[in-house]
């Protein structure tokens, strides 16, 4: 019982002193995520569309894979870039190109939307400095 105890107290003692997130990874300072089409203000005719993402001074990959000045994109939709260190999450507003992608057909709803590109990592974790694109508007009619 008591060498349980001291494994316990051992155990908290380390993890006070653990950083809650894992270390991000570095990119290079002149690295840069845009959006090649559509442009800022656009007016899309049907909801569905492509999207061509470009990335410079950076090389696109698969997710996993874990190489210096590397990652994926991540189209946010609609949607503020996620907080400083945390996983990019899947969902509706945040779509993952994790196969290595640099275009893709998507569709939205009629209105005003919001896109910006986000670069993740091998664990989907954006890079220090971030590689993100400005935010630009489209009108889906």
């Amino acid at each position: 019982m008591r060498r349980a105890i001291i494994c316990a107290a051992v155990a908290i003692a380390v993890l006070a002193h653990t950083p809650a997130f894992a270390a991000r990874t570095s990119s290079p300072e002149n690295a840069e995520a845009y959006i090649i089409w559509p442009a800022d203000g656009t007016v899309i005719h049907g909801g569905k569309f492509w999207v061509r993402m470009g990335l410079r001074n950076m090389g696109v990959c698969p997710k996993g894979v874990n190489m210096p000045n590397v990652g994926h994109h991540h189209l946010l939709i609609d949607t503020d870039l996620p907080p400083w260190g945390e996983q990019i999450p899947s969902d509706r507003n945040h779509f993952h190109f994790g196969a290595g992608e640099t275009e893709a057909r998507i569709e939205l709803p009629p209105g005003k939307h919001t896109l910006q590109l986000l670069l993740g990592d091998h664990d989907h974790i954006p890079h220090d400095p971030p590689v993100n694109s400005k935010k630009i508007s489209i009108i889906v009619r």
